[in-house]
């Protein structure tokens, strides 16, 4: 049994868990970790699709009692149809272009460089959400919880959404700051995010996993055993992490999160430029 390799499983499950739902970017920082410990073949390719699942799994059992309402009452409740017609209209301008486009990003800006950049770029979009949220917040000041959405809020947040197709913005950043500067409630943007995270990262995942089902990588028992490990690690942390999230928004803005995102760009910008990591191109 490799246990380096379990170790990197190990490693790569919390970095998903942590950041799939914080506006920091899950997808870069798994390219980034993955690059450093040199685990970004075509197994650790199919390794970051499968944990994705784990932390989908986290949300649902946290929601777990508002997605069976909305389940068990859509026949009868009007706002339990527009909730799941919300979640679709969201979802539709993302999963669209990642079908136009999706090929084309991977070639091109999935490397750290990429990434770094847009860790900086998105920092410089949360200061400003920031700034602005006390400016738009009134205008919306009816709407209270993700019920109150209008399908023309999921509209503006889906458009929002396809920033994230670029490495290193953050589907969960694009969708929260993005709510943002259409007047949302933090605190409802969030959470809106999370339910969102289910039909969009769950729809990827099944889309990647057909993928290799076509065209199947080589995995022996023992990386199945790397893969558990992982989906494990990525479950336990994205659960703890929405659960900090949810009482975190309530009283705290997301200013930290974009002085981390500088930090950590930076910090990426400046080894490669010294060579001090032989980051890939």
């Amino acid at each position: 049994m490799d246990l380096i390799l379990l170790g990197k499983a190990l490693i790569l499950g919390v970095v998903e868990g942590l950041t799939e739902f914080l506006p920091i970017s899950s997808t870069g920082h798994l390219i980034l970790v993955g690059d450093l410990l040199n685990f970004n073949d075509e197994r650790g390719k199919a390794f970051e699709v499968i944990i994705q699942f784990g932390a989908i799994l986290a949300v649902c059992w946290e929601f777990r009692a508002k997605l069976w309402k909305v389940v068990s009452t859509i026949k009868t409740s009007a706002v339990s149809r527009r909730f799941i017609l919300n979640l679709l209209i969201a979802s539709i301008p993302a999963m669209g272009l990642a079908l136009v486009l999706g090929k084309h990003i991977k070639a091109v800006l999935f490397a750290p460089i990429p990434v770094a950049s847009a860790f900086i770029l998105g920092a410089l979009v949360i200061f400003w959400a920031e700034r602005r949220q006390k400016i738009v917040l009134s205008a919306k000041s009816h709407i209270q919880a993700v019920d109150d959405l209008s399908p023309m809020d999921a509209l503006k947040v889906g458009l929002a959404q396809c920033a994230a197709l670029i490495p290193g913005t953050s589907r969960s950043g694009a969708t929260i700051i993005g709510g943002m500067l259409f007047g949302l409630p933090r605190a409802v943007a969030t959470e809106f995010s999370f339910f969102l995270a289910i039909p969009v990262i769950g729809g990827a995942t099944a889309y990647e996993l057909i993928k290799l089902w076509k065209n199947p990588v080589p995995l022996s028992g023992e990386f199945t055993l790397v893969i558990v490990v992982g989906f494990i690690a990525a479950f336990i942390s994205a659960f703890i992490c929405v659960r900090w999230l949810i009482h975190y928004v309530s009283g705290h803005n997301f200013i930290p999160f974009a002085w981390y995102r500088i930090v950590f760009g930076v910090l990426v910008l400046v080894s490669a430029y010294t060579g001090l990591v032989a980051w890939s191109h």
